[in-house]
């Protein structure tokens, strides 16, 4: 397990209205707010982090709610979709509760010998729900709204479309110690056996498609997870043997992050365990009130009247 990345850490997206991304996310899927802060380089827009109770790391879906931004375009160079692990047999409950709902969704597929329902949220991200084909004993998120035979367990698989494979391919392997899983078509999968989940990477090869366009509804970056600073230097001394450029160490409140763009295009982020999401908040208070970075709290009065007002 050493010198490897454990899986997948969080995935960054970007939203519009944020009510509605606060509702989709806790009220249609289920999942928690684990935090509610800003985002640190740009403080008049929320940074919301929705996961499972305690926001373990490989559960993390973070979003940056934009208001009047306008729809961005998947395309080459892009994380183009969000794959979460659901229990088997759970996705007749989700098709049905989509449909209830007016959620867009598509029709049952399989692809990698799993089943998956593929589906929209608001501002038009791409998700979808898989019945891994491993045995996820994670527990999820379990509240009122969805039983614990149906719960969102957490991320099960990132896809990258790209133009072109082979550098990417060896990032993957020669960098974090992925290993090449299996094919189907024009869909790669790349896993990693130092995780039992979050563990995958589909690269989806389009070599004609136009690059993507990064706005609402669509992916800022993919961050991959290692246990502590010391290893996250060791992943950044080996992104820059390759000859790649990375950002010195960022302290981000919650893990340390370095972020580098890989040679297809896509935004990678390396972000450590440590410390996790209590440090400013009780467990059982994440996500109930806006937590600020210290070089921000002087100007908290401002920030919270620039901020659109969120209803729990």
């Amino acid at each position: 397990m050493e010198n490897k990345i454990l899986g997948l850490h969080h995935i960054t997206a970007i939203a519009g209205d944020a009510q509605r991304n606060y509702d989709f996310y806790t009220k249609i899927l289920g999942l928690r707010m684990v935090k509610k802060t800003v985002n640190f380089d740009d403080p008049q827009t929320y940074h919301f982090y929705f996961g499972d109770e305690v926001g373990s790391p490989g559960t993390i879906l973070t979003f940056f709610p934009w208001p009047g931004a306008r729809p961005g375009q998947d395309g080459a160079g892009m994380a183009t979709e969000i794959g979460y692990s659901v229990p088997k047999g759970s996705l007749e409950f989700w098709k049905d509760r989509f449909e209830e709902k007016n959620i867009r969704h598509f029709q049952i597929r399989e692809r990698f010998g799993e089943r998956q329902l593929p589906f929209l949220d608001p501002d038009g991200l791409k998700l979808t729900l898989i019945e891994a084909a491993h045995s996820d004993a994670r527990n999820g998120y379990e509240t009122e709204l969805i039983p614990s035979q149906n719960v969102i367990k957490g991320f099960h698989a990132v896809t990258l479309t790209l133009n072109f494979i082979e550098e990417t391919a060896e990032v993957l392997t020669e960098i974090f110690g992925y290993k090449k899983i299996k094919t189907e078509g024009s869909f790669y999968r790349y896993g990693t056996d130092a995780v039992e989940n979050a563990a995958f990477v589909d690269i989806f090869i389009l070599p004609d498609a136009y690059r993507g366009i990064n706005s609402r509804g669509t992916n800022h970056h993919v961050a991959f997870r290692v246990k502590n600073e010391e290893d996250l230097m060791t992943m950044r001394a080996k992104v820059l043997e390759k000859g790649l450029q990375i950002t010195e160490k960022i302290d981000r409140n919650y893990f340390y992050s370095l972020y580098f763009r890989e040679p297809g295009g896509v935004l990678f982020e390396i972000a450590t365990d440590n410390p996790g999401f209590a440090i400013d908040e009780t467990v059982e208070e994440l996500g109930n009130n806006l937590v600020l970075p210290a070089r921000y709290e002087a100007a908290r009065a401002q920030i919270e009247r620039a901020l659109p007002e969120l209803k729990h």
